[in-house]
């Protein structure tokens, strides 16, 4: 960060290549589809750039950059909680037949599996922001609970506390999979 805060571009791009995944991939798993992951990832890293002159190394760099994206993420939901968007409707005859694999499963195991991936995917978005900011950061990046509690500002308790709320409606959302 000392090498960008000096304009050094190179190092900029160092950053972006070693920590984009994380960035997008929290997005993604927050908003729930593709659509703004790229644009959100972008801004992210505008403001990593904007902001490395004031950078303060008080904890990991990847907690601030999530604390930044965290933000974002947040704005980028209440957006479009106010002006909602219709998703555009593929014409059937433009989606691709998969070619057929003899070695996975049969289709009602694959269409089954679809099912309850949609399912959790749904059910996650459907949790409270802070909830599901905390169980993406748990589960899919792998954040110990201090440094969850460092990105949302929150203590550790809180943190478990949350994370115990958004694990308990999960499974009452989707209990009837789990009782398959």
């Amino acid at each position: 960060m000392r090498l960008v805060a000096e304009g050094d571009t190179a190092a900029f791009e160092r950053l972006i290549e070693r920590h984009q995944a994380l960035v997008a991939g929290t997005i993604a798993r927050m908003l729930g589809s593709n659509a703004d992951v790229e644009d959100i990832a972008q801004q992210v890293f505008i403001r990593v750039w904007k902001s490395a002159a004031r950078y303060v190394a008080r904890a990991k760099f990847t907690t601030w950059l999530l604390k930044i994206t965290r933000n974002l993420v947040f704005n980028e939901m209440r957006r479009a909680k106010r002006h909602p968007h219709l998703p555009m409707q593929i014409e059937p005859e433009a989606e691709e037949m998969p070619l057929r694999d003899e070695a996975t499963a049969t289709p009602d195991a694959t269409l089954l599996q679809s099912e309850l991936q949609d399912a959790i995917e749904k059910a996650i978005t459907l949790l409270p922001e802070t909830q599901r900011m905390a169980l993406v950061l748990r589960r899919y990046e792998e954040l110990s609970y201090d440094e969850i509690a460092k990105v949302l500002d929150l203590s550790v308790a809180a943190v478990k506390s949350l994370l115990f709320r958004a694990r308990t409606e999960l499974r009452e959302r989707l209990k009837d999979y789990l009782e398959r």
